[in-house]
């Protein structure tokens, strides 16, 4: 929404289709103002990183220093310079920081005061921010949690403070920290959903519910569909899982084939799948097992949780069933497919129990899109499934369904719901499958509640994969240390633009992350003995920087080995801002403390002068691929090579 607003600001009328990388922006796309807040809050983030490490107590050499590591690292200008989140995420985090150190150090002056609430609640809007840019925000915010958590914790034990105070103290970090934060971040997605009213290309993924709440593409279809699921009730079932892709269940006259590939048998009874696309077949009737009508009562008698029901295709007026033969991707699984004309009078081995997993009572009415229901097969037990495996060609390439026995536990990929509904009229076949094809719309509108459509969409952005295929500029978490990865944003026969890391700067920070940690368990076992080699002031600025550069470090970086999605270089970004604020502190913690004589500081200061004119150099080197305003021979390409990563470039120069 912040880039759609600069858009906005800068004329944009939304006419552009942002459907492939590298096509060629139109007249109308005001790309300077689409690209003003990520420069602006990447420009914002180095004064930043000079008043962090104020606010931490180090220098004013040492917060340049910080400043300047911002400054000409590449890729965060690469990053910063185009329509990208990462540095609007680096901003947030930084100012959430930023925040809290300014309301921890008025918390020691003027506790209450208007500077020490500013500071409190804008740490909390910060958080905020930060989480709603992208998820990986929460990473930051769970760290300022963590340490104002230490800090109150220490003002409870504070003798000086009477306990209305601490009181006081506590609810306001309550309200700043936690209650302002959900607030604001509920505030996000109401307003966004009122921006975003209609249906688009990828609101599939969503459920039925949600994608009817929405105007134009199924809310026109379900406007006014019957509420109430009744026998003789014409229907279409889709799966609420929807991995790997949304589908509905599906019949077609095409059977199992009579043996496998591996020498298994089948039924040879007509085939049942879950097919991704719309189409009559994937129309059901609901009929009652006692009665030989296919049509709906007037009045309608309405399908309620615990009833038994049997399943009619609509086209092949075949019944839904499922028996004691494998399946055939699924061999610990029971076949499911259509057996048996319903005018052929058989014993009924295809009887389905409606268990509605969502319901308030034991009498709830089957409803269309609201309810999720589970059909068990009253013979065997069995729950109706998708297992998700894309079947042979005999099947053609659809998503099998089989039967799923009870005992294997619960799953959403058990669960259904009816998208399109109609009352059948019409009893005999040709009729029916003219009324088949026609839509289906009456009278009656659903509305799904602000609160069920916000944590619809949570869940569905953390858990949708758009992607399994691995991508050619995808990397490891480890590759990222080592700067092992680049990217190619830009590729053109004149100018390249290239993400790619300031080495000197990166391997710095690695070098500095481990001193950090060695020094702090080093002094950690010596105060143990009763040593302080550092005085108590000094320890405490050491370890609060350390909580928050590498804790901001660890935060941002460690997750991403738990996590199973498509990784590239700049997910690192957020986690490499918090390292460079830390190289800073250890060479001024080096410079102070562990230099002795003036000789060795001295020393040591030539050496941090050389080493930041490296990066300076090496800043300067990279230039032309951070920026694209020069055009590199393939030999120029081969001299800036850093590790096989640059096969990449050279290959496609």
């Amino acid at each position: 929404m912040l880039l759609a607003l600069g858009g906005y600001l800068g004329g944009f009328d939304g006419n552009f289709l942002w459907n492939r990388i590298g096509a060629e922006y139109s007249s109308n796309v005001p790309v300077w103002s689409l690209r003003l807040l990520p420069a602006l809050t990447g420009a914002f983030s180095i004064p930043m990183a000079y008043q962090i490490l104020l606010e931490l107590g180090f220098s004013h050499c040492a917060a340049m220093g910080a400043a300047l590591l911002m400054l000409i690292e590449n890729a965060l200008i690469t990053q910063s310079r185009l329509m990208l989140l990462e540095s609007v995420l680096i901003f947030f985090n930084l100012l959430a920081v930023l925040s809290y150190l300014k309301f921890s150090n008025s918390q020691k002056h003027r506790p209450f005061s208007l500077s020490w609430w500013f500071w409190l609640m804008l740490t909390g809007v910060a958080c905020s921010c930060a989480v709603g840019v992208k998820y990986m925000g929460i990473f930051t915010y769970l760290l300022v949690l963590a340490v104002a958590s230490v800090h109150a914790w220490h003002l409870i034990g504070d003798q000086t403070l009477s306990n209305v105070c601490v009181l006081c103290h506590l609810l306001a970090r309550a309200a700043a920290l936690l209650v302002i934060p959900t607030l604001m971040y509920l505030l996000f997605f109401y307003v966004h959903l009122i921006l975003v009213y209609r249906s688009g290309p990828h609101d599939q993924i969503m459920s039925s519910a949600f994608q009817a709440s929405l105007e134009g593409g199924l809310a026109r279809i379900t406007q006014g569909q019957p509420l109430e699921v009744a026998y003789g009730s014409q229907v279409t079932l889709k799966n609420v899982f929807g991995k790997p892709v949304p589908c509905w269940l599906h019949s077609h006259q095409s059977t199992y084939p009579m043996i496998y590939e591996n020498g298994r048998g089948s039924s040879h009874q007509q085939q049942v799948t879950c097919y991704p696309f719309k189409d009559v077949n994937n129309w059901w009737i609901v009929k009652d097992p006692g009665r030989h009508q296919l049509v709906v009562n007037n009045p309608p008698r309405p399908v309620r949780h615990g009833d038994v029901v049997q399943l009619v295709h609509g086209m092949t007026t075949r019944f839904l069933n499922t028996h004691d033969v494998a399946a055939p991707l699924s061999p610990h699984s029971q076949e499911v497919s259509c057996y048996v004309d319903y005018n052929i009078s058989m014993p009924s081995q295809n009887l389905w129990r409606l268990d509605i997993v969502n319901r308030e009572s034991d009498t709830e009415v089957w409803k269309t899109i609201l309810s999720e229901v589970r059909l068990v097969h009253v013979n065997t037990s069995a729950v109706l499934k998708l297992s998700g495996a894309h079947l042979p060609d005999w099947g053609f390439q659809q998503l099998e369904v089989v039967g799923e026995k009870l005992s294997r536990g619960y799953h959403e990929s058990m669960v259904w719901n009816v998208e399109e509904h109609r009352y059948g009229k019409s009893q005999e076949q040709k009729e029916r499958e003219l009324e088949l094809h026609s839509p289906a719309q009456m009278d009656v509108s659903r509305n799904l509640s602000f609160m069920a459509r916000f944590l619809e969409l949570q869940w569905r952005m953390l858990t949708a994969k758009s992607d399994d295929s691995e991508h050619k500029y995808s990397s490891s978490p480890l590759d990222w240390v080592t700067l092992d990865t680049s990217i190619a944003y830009w590729l053109h026969p004149r100018t390249s633009i290239h993400l790619l890391g300031n080495i000197v700067i990166w391997a710095s920070a690695s070098l500095a992350m481990v001193v950090y940690v060695l020094l702090f368990f080093w002094y950690l076992l010596r105060r143990r003995r009763s040593i302080c080699d550092i005085p108590e002031d000094s320890w405490l600025r050491w370890v609060l920087a350390g909580a928050l550069c590498a804790g901001g470090w660890a935060v941002n970086y460690l997750p991403f080995f738990m996590m199973e999605k498509t990784l590239f270089l700049y997910h690192y970004l957020p986690a490499l801002t918090f390292q460079i604020l830390l190289l800073p502190v250890v060479l001024q913690h080096v410079s102070d403390h562990l230099c002795r004589s003036q000789l060795l500081r001295s020393l040591f200061s030539a050496l941090v002068v050389a080493w930041y004119s490296c990066a300076c150099h090496v800043f300067n080197t990279l230039r032309p691929l951070t920026y694209g305003d020069k055009s590199l021979s393939p030999s120029e390409l081969k001299a800036l090579r850093w590790k096989d990563s640059w096969d990449i470039l050279i290959r496609k120069h």
